[in-house]
């Protein structure tokens, strides 16, 4: 039976236009999504032949399956159900809002982003803006972390670049995931920093169904053995000491640890340090009397201007970068040996005693971070600036910070020599400092510029807590 059907050449047009899309959707998207999936798995598994510490499959997993798996995770389910009750509204109006805090924690890693463009980045600027240089390493100890281990990284907080700086010397052991405040949730740059791997911290939200979503989060990366990189002082230092650590994130990550369990967590000390700190006349502002405590804010236009009058500096050979930049990693802290010497299961401790626990833990971790902060030219001759009665001269400067060397390493910390010649580094950190008026040079003597005291001190202060600790050392020693 045939005959013919005319139609009008409008629905011949949408009939056709349907038809290649459900060719498209059904056949060549399945396909493609196939195949780079595929190209993904190869790609994933040459990384991992390559990296020190393995990418976790939990890292790969779909963004919306573990948003899924934090919704209906049975201590969500009850936050969500109290939650309900104590502001009265629905269960499934309380489920939205879980959802919600889910979806803005739980970060989509892109193994392409991450290595394809995020390391880059971070190399490019790092070197562009610093001389980079790695300070201490136990390399026998970090090649005896177990593989399969949740290591988190435990680092200072100095400057915004350090999530930056991390990030490159690190490349070679594995992807990191960092904790990142609000200030970072800005549109395009909140898109990379989730498919890089970081997740969103409220640090001033005391809500309790969202800080049970986020602890839950946190159980999950560590019981998945995410790689994870954490700021224990909770923000930027002011002053430029170390700052007392914060507990919350620290409580989430061992609050739920076996140290019987399959897994183990492994701390890894991190110290970072800088001649020159970007933004180190924001942070003094608060210490100031007149100061009013600055809170960062990102923003596109202010990056973009300073990356391109940069380009511009080196474009006419007038770029100096901002000295030396190093990183220190420490020996790493197995949480299970550690729960094992101290006859410690943080799961079954009462709210009080797991508070005095992970407090103790916390400034453990910090003390370690402090011990591997490597001392930079610039900290360097700060601190025998301000500790000198009265100008000193080239000959004198150079002594003083000579001794100053002397007592640090026999303290144990870590110095950066550049060029392993002692009078170069003390002529860098002078130069440096008196290009930024730290410090005034008078007939060829050398002292604090007291209008600039409180930046000087603020570089001084980056290496304080070691020479307290040699202090404390010999005295106890005596």
């Amino acid at each position: 039976m045939s005959s013919t059907v005319t139609l009008p050449l409008w629905l011949a047009l949408i009939i056709g236009a349907l038809a290649i899309w459900a060719a498209f959707e059904r056949i060549i998207v399945p396909a493609v999504r196939h195949l780079m999936r595929r190209r993904l798995n190869r790609a994933i598994d040459d990384l991992n032949t390559r990296l020190k510490l393995r990418i976790q499959p939990l890292k790969l997993a779909k963004r919306q399956a573990l948003v899924d798996q934090l919704i209906f995770d049975p201590e969500v389910l009850r936050a969500i159900e109290a939650y309900a009750s104590e502001n009265r509204v629905s269960r499934e109006a309380a489920q939205a809002r879980a959802r919600d805090y889910a979806q803005e924690i739980v970060p989509s890693f892109s193994a392409y982003a991450y290595f394809g463009v995020g390391i880059r980045l971070a190399r490019w600027l790092s070197t562009f803006l610093y001389r980079v240089r790695l300070g201490y390493l136990d390399e026998q100890a970090m090649q005896a972390v177990d593989p399969d281990a949740a290591v988190i990284f435990v680092i200072n907080h100095r400057s915004n670049m350090d999530y930056v700086l991390v990030t490159y010397m690190a490349s070679s052991a594995s992807a990191l995931s960092y904790a990142v405040g609000e200030w970072a949730r800005v549109w395009l740059l909140q898109n990379l920093i989730r498919t890089m791997g970081g997740y969103f911290v409220r640090r001033d939200s005391r809500e309790p169904l969202y800080r049970k979503v986020l602890a839950r989060y946190v159980h999950l990366a560590i019981a998945g053995g995410l790689t994870q990189a954490m700021f224990p002082e909770g923000g930027l230092t002011r002053d430029g000491k170390l700052r007392t650590p914060k507990l919350g994130l620290l409580s989430y990550m061992v609050s739920g640890f076996d140290p019987h369990g399959p897994r183990d967590a492994v701390f890894v000390p991190v110290g970072l340090n800088y001649d020159s700190v970007l933004e180190d006349r924001i942070q003094v502002a608060v210490v100031t009397p007149e100061g009013e405590k600055p809170r960062f804010k990102f923003s596109p236009a202010v990056l973009l201007g300073f990356i391109a009058n940069r380009m511009k500096l080196r474009w006419q050979g007038r770029l100096y970068r901002y000295g030396y930049a190093c990183v220190s990693f420490g020996r790493p802290v197995s949480l299970r040996r550690y729960c094992t010497e101290h006859g410690i299961d943080f799961r079954t401790l009462n709210e009080n005693r797991r508070f005095a626990e992970v407090e103790q833990l916390g400034q453990m971790l910090m003390r370690k971070v402090g011990e591997v902060v490597p001392a930079l030219p610039v900290s360097l001759v700060a601190t025998v600036i301000l500790g000198a009665p009265k100008p000193l001269s080239a000959l004198e400067l150079k002594g003083e910070v000579e001794i100053l060397i002397r007592r640090l390493i026999a303290g144990g910390a870590h110095i950066h020599i550049p060029r392993a010649d002692q009078d170069y580094a003390i002529e860098v950190g002078l130069r440096m400092l008196l290009l930024r008026h730290f410090i005034l040079e008078e007939n060829g003597l050398y002292r604090a510029n007291p209008a600039e005291e409180i930046m000087l001190r603020y570089y001084a202060n980056a290496i304080s807590h070691l020479i307290e600790n040699r202090a404390t050392a010999s005295i106890a020693a005596e």
